[in-house]
């Protein structure tokens, strides 16, 4: 296993992140167990969750299958680098949600009691909150650390502005701010070349892609559906239908390089700069064994140079479209 620096920090985490995302309602607690097993006995250290994982009519049921699983004692919590989030609604009642310093306190106190944890590695903002003041977020955040109970705060679906706004109010705290941002990021989805990458790279901030096989439309869906595997559905199929041509190109020319196609996705993430761990989030073991073998892909400029010849990326604003 490779490892990095997550963004400036002296944090070492792997370069493929574990997402959990589908432990409880797709993959049964067990099977959850015994993957995050795998991943730390494959060296996978970053594992990265959320506080309303599980769905609607169970939040938190994630974080409560990797605190099962932390029990379990073997110095699984020791071993892990784990990042978590809030922002989204727990309940009904007001200041449940988003990052006003009530709800920092209570949803970080309960993620804490689920993931049966003392402290968070890295606490993240789900999603930018318009409604809230940094300085009062950052209040929060710098008690929590104070407290012992987070070491680092990141960012999720932030625009570049927001990075920005987020990290010059820190440093008017003399506090560190961001030290990563968690966008979509794949060879489909490439609009945070535009701005959130610069942005994220100005301040220092690790990029952690999130579906970085867009659905698993960059995992050979075209020879899957051959196959009888899978079939594309709803917003997947649309999309597919759309970029049906585009996307066999792809799948060619994965065949042309001799590896499967979401081996290449990944391993296309990995080769740019700005990133420091893609996410996977495997509902079976054969999921993560594939991940796994992305790291040892390694494609030269020509193959890169094809790769964005199928899908075109950007150039940094404002030069992308203003010159």
């Amino acid at each position: 296993m490779q490892y990095t620096h997550l963004g400036r920090s002296g944090l070492k985490v792997s370069r493929l992140c574990l997402g959990t995302m589908n432990f409880g309602p797709q993959t049964e607690e067990a099977d959850a167990h015994s993957i995050m097993d795998s991943a730390l006995d494959s060296g996978i250290n970053f594992f990265d969750t959320a506080n309303v994982y599980g769905g609607t009519g169970h939040r938190g049921w994630t974080e409560e299958i990797i605190g099962r699983w932390f029990a379990q004692g073997g110095e699984r919590r020791e071993r892990t680098v784990l990042a978590t989030k809030l922002y989204g609604t727990m309940t009904e009642r007001p200041n449940e949600s988003k990052l006003s310093a009530l709800n920092i306190r209570r949803a970080l106190d309960a993620s804490l009691k689920r993931l049966q944890t003392d402290y968070i590695d890295v606490y993240q903002f789900h999603h930018i909150d318009r409604e809230t003041p940094w300085d009062e977020i950052w209040q929060a955040i710098e008690v929590a650390v104070q407290q012992g109970k987070i070491l680092y705060s990141g960012s999720s679906n932030f625009a570049g502005w927001h990075i920005a706004q987020a990290q010059e109010a820190a440093r008017r705290r003399n506090y560190t701010g961001l030290v990563s941002e968690q966008s979509i990021y794949n060879l489909f989805r490439r609009e945070v070349e535009l701005e959130v990458i610069p942005s994220a790279q100005q301040y220092g901030l690790g990029l952690i892609p999130w579906s970085p096989l867009q659905g698993g439309l960059l995992g050979g869906v075209l020879k899957k559906q051959e196959q009888g595997v899978r079939r594309a559905e709803g917003r997947a199929l649309e999309t597919l239908k759309k970029h049906q041509d585009q996307i066999q190109q792809y799948e060619d020319f994965a065949d042309e390089l001799g590896h499967a196609p979401g081996d290449v996705a990944l391993a296309w993430l990995l080769h740019q700069p700005a990133v420091t761990a893609p996410i996977v989030g495997p509902r079976t073991q054969e999921q993560l064994d594939a991940a796994i073998r992305a790291l040892d892909v390694t494609l030269d400029a020509d193959a890169l140079k094809r790769l964005d010849d199928i899908f075109p990326g950007h150039r940094t604003a404002p030069e992308d479209y203003a010159w």
